[in-house]
């Protein structure tokens, strides 16, 4: 196979191979740059798995916190309650955010898995 024939940031020219009937990679094809948004946009949206598990932290703290003032009197006990109640809605939409980025990213591949097939089928049938 051939070497790609992009040039990288640092002015060097790409060395992995070109992807076929192309003379450049995935990456500099300009062919494919809709393919590559589509992959960032899909790595940005991957890149905030760790924020619930903060969230949720952020939130169990703040229970205890209302709990701790609300047995040293220092809440009354319907106010804790509401604001105990607001942490439970807060918990729930993290978790209907995350079941549909999960869905988005499940969609996304299988996406890009019927376009590989395709791809594939076509390959096939040029080669006849």
């Amino acid at each position: 196979m051939a070497i790609c024939n992009g040039i990288r940031a640092d002015g060097g020219r790409c060395q992995a191979q070109a992807i076929h009937d192309s003379a450049y990679c995935l990456s500099h094809d300009p062919a494919k740059a809709a393919e590559r948004k589509q992959r960032a946009s899909k790595g940005g949206r991957r890149g905030g798995r760790g924020r619930p598990v903060a969230e949720l932290r952020a939130l169990r703290d703040e229970n205890a916190s209302i709990r701790e003032r609300l047995l040293a009197g220092e809440l009354e006990p319907k106010v804790a309650a509401v604001a105990i109640q607001s942490l439970g809605v807060d918990t729930r939409l993290i978790d209907v955010t995350l079941k549909a980025k999960e869905q988005e990213e499940l969609e996304t591949r299988m996406q890009e898995l019927e376009e590989a097939l395709e791809r594939q089928e076509e390959r096939r049938a040029y080669r006849g």
